[in-house]
């Protein structure tokens, strides 16, 4: 039945202009779609054919059909969106040996926004997958457009770019800012697509740099995640991390060492308690479409801090984030960002670098030894 009804068109690029083979112009992004179910598969399908920027390329019904034909073809696909419960290969079998045929490869899981969801589609993101989109229900076919939407916009912004004077484009001139003897109150953290793997890799590589002083500060979170996800994230983080994280609770003393994480659906902000800064947990609309936000949480934290606040912007679409650390480095504040070529996507933290907000540009490892200066002496 699902499959016979028309999907409302959700709004796309306009029309392209010089074909594809004029120096300079954006190829269409090769997507693969992997589900077992046919329904599924075909409104995935149309929703992604209906882009113009977008080529479905490949169609597979379970793990092995997918895995069988990028062996044939590496670079066949330059997003693959997969399903995890399939017959004869699920999607976490099949994930290591997708990756390890197509490096490459941007994974997209379709996930359930449920519990139990969240914790495979969390796995799948510590065993390589970039993102996720919720699996397409009645509701993709409603006059709400936010699914089509969000699966657009992340299969757009994963898939590369490739223009003819790609190969050729000299490395990216940045203007790096003077940062100021900062002894840091609070350090915050702002992360999207592929945040769950680079979050572990910065707080691993914190741990090892601080040992066991730790943080010596709080430490704040937004990662953007629905309700369910942000629990797990916090144990596994935990876990894999090496440094103690938990979700934020409305009221709650922000404790040094411990890394505060924004619930799902809520603004995560900072205020200054009685006894030190408190965590408070905002219902207040999206901000840059996300809920929880960067840009409130760095703003609270500036007043909350009188400025001495150490950012760290980490991958990420879009740029949430931006106008919180310009009033952040505004105020005395510090902000460093991950670097081009070791995000999955150079969105947020690329969004703070154009703009001349950093003091530093960095890969994780040394991202976190310069972040680990700063909290040394922290106050």
């Amino acid at each position: 039945v699902m499959a016979g009804v028309a999907l409302p068109r959700a709004p796309g690029p306009a029309a392209p202009g010089p074909a594809a083979t004029t120096p300079g112009a954006a190829l269409p992004v090769r997507v693969m779609v992997c589900d077992d179910s046919a329904v599924i598969r075909s409104i995935l399908c149309r929703v992604l054919g209906g882009d113009t920027g977008i080529e479905i390329v490949a169609r597979a019904c379970n793990g092995q059909e997918a895995l069988d034909q990028i062996r044939r073809k590496p670079d066949l696909a330059d997003v693959l969106v997969l399903d995890i419960e399939m017959p004869q290969m699920d999607g976490l079998t099949a994930l290591p040996l997708l990756l390890e045929a197509s490096p490459g490869l941007k994974v997209v899981i379709a996930s359930t926004l449920t519990t139990r969801g969240a914790a495979t589609t969390l796995e799948a993101m510590r065993l390589g997958a970039v993102d996720y989109v919720p699996k397409p229900s009645a509701a993709a076919l409603s006059g709400d457009l936010s699914f089509q939407r969000e699966l657009l916009g992340k299969v757009r912004g994963l898939g590369r770019r490739r223009t003819a004077a790609a190969a050729a484009a000299a490395p990216r001139a940045l203007a790096l800012r003077t940062g100021p003897a900062l002894r840091p109150r609070l350090l915050a953290i702002g992360s999207s697509t592929g945040g769950p793997q680079a979050l572990t890799a910065l707080l691993q590589a914190l741990r090892t740099e601080l040992g066991a002083a730790g943080l010596g500060v709080p430490a704040v979170l937004t990662q953007h995640m629905p309700p369910a996800f942000t629990p797990l994230l916090a144990e596994q983080l935990t876990r894999l991390g090496g440094l103690p994280c938990t979700e934020a609770r409305d009221g709650e003393m922000l404790r040094p060492g411990r890394v505060h994480i924004a619930p799902g659906g809520r603004h995560l902000l900072v205020v200054q308690g009685p006894s030190g800064l408190q965590a408070k947990l905002d219902d207040g609309p999206p901000e840059n479409f996300c809920r929880p936000s960067v840009d409130p949480m760095l703003r609270s934290a500036v007043k909350a801090c009188d400025g001495k606040v150490l950012m760290l912007m980490l991958t990420g679409m879009g740029h949430d984030g931006l106008t919180g650390t310009e009033a952040l480095v505004a105020a005395g504040g510090l902000a460093m960002a991950q670097d081009e070529a070791s995000s999955v996507v150079w969105g947020m933290p690329g969004a703070i670098a154009k703009a001349g907000l950093c003091s530093a540009v960095l890969p994780l490892p040394a991202l976190a030894a310069r972040a680990a200066v700063l909290l040394r002496g922290a106050a």
